[in-house]
């Protein structure tokens, strides 16, 4: 009976994270995600890469509801997306968020911007959440920096504390869409870096960017989108060696011989 009413490949697999399914999202007339399947596993690191306009800004923003989709199925960790309220903070809490701009509160400095989220939602006493907010600094690389305010530090500098503000709340996956895409060309590498140690380290990461060298050395796998579709998945060393598709071939040509 029971296995009649519950089909064999419903259940996800344990270790199966973040899972979205004939996942759709319009924006008036155009078709942005067109039946995305996607499964990212617990300590997975998947590099979502391909031409302007594919979709992958916006795949990464459905993943913690920043934007809805019109049909389909999203879930983490074996619970479906909440609609709002305070199951959505939750959530939002355990899918930690790295844009390409810092988004960090101009008007506290780097310590608070670290420990706000620790006090408010996951109600962290103010000291541990120092201690805490203190040694992901020192970790990402910017501890001496934690008494100043966002606007004295470099770009490269406040991505870093945007990851570490998104780190304090222990998430269970790291969503990055092109973290690197507004930073100078000198401060690309120090942000890269942390996240090379963030994969290295098992964070569970789903990254959207431009730079191949962190897709072939950190990706457990790369996904390229085109069109709103998700044209193929592969490993970094298959995806850039021998793409299967044209349009993944076409993309490549462009990118590493110019």
């Amino acid at each position: 009976m029971s296995k009649e009413s519950v089909p064999q490949d419903a259940a996800p697999a344990a270790d199966d994270l973040v899972v979205l399914n004939h996942v759709n999202k319009h924006f008036g007339a155009l078709h942005v995600l067109q039946d995305i399947d996607l499964t990212i596993e617990r300590g997975e690191v998947v590099v979502v890469i391909g031409p302007s306009g594919s979709g992958k800004s916006t795949l990464c923003r459905t993943i913690n509801r920043l934007e809805t989709v019109d049909s389909g199925h999203i879930s983490i960790d074996g619970k479906p997306l909440p609609q709002e309220g305070k199951e959505l903070a939750r959530l939002r809490s355990d899918v930690g968020m790295v844009f390409q701009s810092f988004n960090l509160f101009a008007h506290k400095t780097v310590l608070e911007n670290v420990t706000l989220g620790q006090t408010k939602v996951r109600h962290t006493p103010k000291a541990a959440a120092e201690q805490k907010a203190r040694a992901l600094l020192d970790r990402v690389g910017v501890g001496s920096q934690a008494d100043k305010y966002p606007a004295q530090l470099s770009g490269g500098q406040q991505q870093r504390v945007a990851i570490a503000r998104a780190l304090a709340m222990d998430p269970k996956v790291m969503l990055f869409d092109e973290p690197t895409s507004a930073l100078d060309p000198e401060m690309i590498n120090e942000v890269l870096e942390v996240m090379k140690q963030l994969a290295q380290d098992g964070m569970t990461m789903v990254v959207v960017t431009h730079e191949m060298g962190f897709a072939r050395s950190a990706a457990n796998r790369v996904v390229f989108m085109a069109d709103g579709r998700i044209v193929e998945e592969a490993t970094p060393e298959q995806f850039f060696n021998n793409p299967r598709s044209d349009r993944a071939k076409d993309f490549l040509a462009k990118i590493l011989h110019h």
